[in-house]
């Protein structure tokens, strides 16, 4: 790889987070997923399907599962697309949706597979076991981000010309900070045609 090369880092939680207190709202509920399940995404791109292999990911596929069930993705815009590098989504567009699971963490898999084309990932901060709800998925082989403890735990296996082509004029201006403050009021007021997830579901092939 060469030196110019970008992460997939998300901001670090607190406690207190712009007026909210994380404590105060209730937590969800941990699910065990399925060895083996597809999630279908609706999107204003047209749709697209990830297969997740939870011997991949174990703790990543149980997070996935536990969001898309909760439908933590319904409403979530594509705020950060890097052509040739990826696609990255996963903040609620309702701050206070956003703010019970920003420190919901779960702990780091072991690398199975690679970062290739097509495969997903959860995003996560530069400190161990800090992955909660953005994933991102990779527009090349991205395989330098294996040695960083990015994990896949699926990948697409229908509609990644979809994928493709989710809107990339806004790069990665949109700030995580204010997505996570005032959610898809943000968005659709200073990046008016972002893509972004209608409604995911899981389903059978």
């Amino acid at each position: 790889m060469t030196s110019k090369f970008w992460s997939v880092l998300i901001g670090c939680g607190v406690i207190i987070a712009f007026g909210i207190n994380l404590f105060a709202l209730e937590m969800p509920r941990f699910k065990k997923s399925p060895k083996h399940f597809l999630a279908k995404f609706e999107t204003t791109a047209g749709n697209f399907v990830i297969e997740v292999q939870r011997e991949w990911s174990p703790n990543g596929a149980d997070r996935f599962y536990q969001l898309v069930t909760s439908k933590l993705y319904d409403d979530c815009k594509f705020f950060r697309v890097v052509p040739g590098f990826m696609v990255q989504f996963g903040i609620n567009g309702d701050p206070q949706v956003a703010a019970k699971w920003k420190t919901a963490t779960i702990k780091d898999d072991p690398v199975i597979k690679s970062n290739r084309r097509g495969y997903v990932t959860f995003a996560k901060a530069g400190v161990p076991n800090s992955r909660t709800t953005q994933v991102f998925v990779n527009y090349q082989d991205n395989l330098a981000l294996d040695a960083q403890g990015f994990a896949p735990f699926g990948r697409i296996v229908e509609g990644m010309e979809v994928v493709d082509s989710i809107n990339a004029q806004y790069g990665e201006a949109p700030d995580q900070m204010l997505v996570q403050m005032h959610g898809n009021e943000y968005l659709n007021a200073k990046f008016p045609r972002l893509d972004g997830v209608v409604k995911a579901t899981i389903v059978k092939r």
